[in-house]
């Protein structure tokens, strides 16, 4: 399994942008984000901090019915 990297909620937010995901909304420093992935309509929601936890990152990671070897290919 592929360790996962550090990163910010903007890194976070993009590669979701780039899977077909679209921002819908903000409260506060939390971002949700709308797409369709593996067949279904998911909703994310992403905190916009300068650094994501581990378990945080696999939880969004989760919620948007990916991989984490599918998650890095978006965020390369």
């Amino acid at each position: 399994m592929p360790k996962l990297p550090v990163l910010s909620g903007r890194e976070v937010q993009r590669p979701r942008e780039r899977a077909g995901f679209e921002r819908v909304g903000q409260k506060g420093s939390h971002v949700r984000l709308k797409g369709e992935y593996g067949g279904q309509t998911r909703v994310v929601v992403v905190p916009v901090h300068p650094e994501i936890a581990r378990g945080t990152l696999l939880s969004i990671i989760r919620q948007a019915g990916m991989t984490r070897v599918e998650f890095l290919g978006f965020v390369k």
